[in-house]
């Protein structure tokens, strides 16, 4: 496919983003995906047989072998002579079948939590669907802001946004962190900080992002101003979705409902997330 002017510079505008955010997180393979697929668009195929070595060592840190065994599958299928992906599939295949032969052990993953922020395609575990309650995140969150001691709980009490129940709000929800810094109990930025290191969660500026708002108003907009979400891009077959709290997992089972696509979730300043789904769903 030839690309116009204009699709590759947007395609460098992408990589010269996400390349500054896997220099402070290497291992975040959501990242490096969408790296290796505008690579893998603009002809740099060295380039995106090295995003696809990356990936699959976040993957074998993660203790998630099968995803790394065909990570190293796909890059022989590009560069069957490369000797450090032969080597290092030969290796996991040995380890895979060792495990095998304890006791059939499948693959694990160590981050504390297992939300949409911690895996590619977003899944809603059988616990949390079966809960009478919404899980929103209210629990991780307070595991991580009060649990620690980082706040009091009447503080996190005052600040935990109690979503609008009307059919169709009319106002975006405030988000929690933003209340906190609002009400000059956490800073902004630390507050950010604590969520991105407990979800591996990438951190992303929107306010120089171009947005896709025509991909955005395919999503209800009753979803976006409830939780604070905003799909804002596409990458191939996944959509980049913007939000303050990765952990809400109501929120990313019903954007999933809206779509096929895997969903990839990106930590955002509060203030740019509600400008913008203000400005999608005017």
């Amino acid at each position: 496919m030839t690309l116009t002017s204009t699709e590759a510079a947007q395609l460098g505008q992408t990589i010269e983003m996400f390349e500054v955010i896997i220099q402070s997180q290497p291992n975040d393979f959501q990242s490096l995906e969408i790296l290796k697929e505008a690579y893998t668009k603009l002809g740099r195929d060295t380039d995106a047989i090295q995003a696809s070595k990356r990936i699959a060592k976040a993957y074998l840190e993660m203790g998630q072998l099968s995803s790394a065994i065909l990570e190293y599958e796909t890059i022989l299928q590009r560069s069957p002579e490369d000797a450090e992906a032969q080597s290092a599939l030969k290796k996991i295949e040995s380890k895979a079948s060792s495990l095998g032969s304890e006791g059939g052990a499948s693959d694990s993953n160590t981050s504390e939590f297992r939300g949409p922020a911690s895996t590619t395609t977003t899944r809603v575990s059988a616990q949390a669907e079966s809960s009478a309650a919404q899980d929103d995140g209210r629990r991780m969150m307070h595991k991580f802001f009060v649990e620690t001691k980082i706040i009091s709980a009447a503080d996190f009490d005052l600040c935990w946004p109690r979503p609008d129940r009307a059919p169709l709000p009319t106002h975006v929800q405030e988000p929690f962190v933003a209340a906190l810094a609002d009400k000059n109990i956490l800073p902004l930025e630390r507050s950010l900080k604590l969520i991105s290191d407990k979800s591996r969660c990438a951190y992303l500026s929107l306010g120089t992002y171009e947005m896709d708002m025509d991909l955005a108003r395919t999503f209800t907009a009753e979803t976006c101003r409830k939780w604070c979400v905003l799909p804002f891009d596409r990458i191939s077959k996944s959509i980049m979705v913007a939000t303050t709290n990765p952990f809400n997992l109501q929120a990313a089972k019903e954007l999933a409902s809206q779509t096929r696509s895997r969903l990839l979730w990106y930590l955002v300043p509060p203030a740019d997330l509600t400008k913008c789904i203000t400005r999608a769903f005017r």
